[in-house]
């Protein structure tokens, strides 16, 4: 499929079916596009922790809802969470960081995320990026040290709907200009 078809078929997916459990070899590829992902100065600031211990899962996915916060909990449902965790950046990206006042390492992460959800799409499974967690709570799940970053965690698995939604966008006209039009 062209990559505007993979772009138009790929969607955050809310319902999985929890008894369809997918393969390592799957997972492997969507790393696999996440690590060719371009990255500010090739600082590559990311590191990936596939999850999918069922036990393990839920601790994790029980920290991407609260009591007060009642989204999320389709997280339950997914086989698979993919944690990125936040690496040093090399010292090139750390400076212009520091110059320019812009988180590249969450620039790159965003870019690397997407590359993941892609793959998944070309393969079949659905996915949904989640910014809103306890990253303490995941932090002491997974024993990621302290001076590590969780930036976004991704639900993975074969969605339990394959209905194609309709894509609410603002029309093209109201997203670009060209030169000084």
């Amino acid at each position: 499929m062209s990559f505007l078809e993979l772009a138009r078929k790929r969607q955050s997916c809310r319902k999985y079916d929890p008894e369809k459990r997918v393969s390592r070899e799957k997972i492997e590829r969507c790393i696999e596009a996440a690590r060719l992902a371009p990255s500010a100065c090739n600082s590559q600031p990311w590191f990936f922790i596939i999850v999918d211990d069922p036990e393990i899962k839920d601790k994790v996915a029980r920290a991407t809802f609260g009591k007060v916060i009642g989204f999320n909990h389709f997280t339950m449902q997914a086989p698979v969470l993919a944690v990125i965790v936040t690496e040093k950046a090399n010292l090139t990206s750390f400076i212009g960081t520091q110059i320019k006042g812009i988180q590249y390492r969450l620039i790159d992460i965003g870019i690397a995320a997407e590359h993941f959800c892609l793959q998944a799409a070309g393969e079949g499974l659905g996915s949904c990026m989640l910014g809103w967690f306890d990253e303490k709570a995941v932090k002491k799940v997974l024993n990621i040290p302290s001076r590590r970053s969780v930036d976004l965690i991704i639900s993975l698995g074969y969605s339990a709907d394959d209905t194609l939604r309709e894509k609410k966008r603002k029309p093209i006209e109201e997203i670009r200009r060209y030169n000084l039009d």
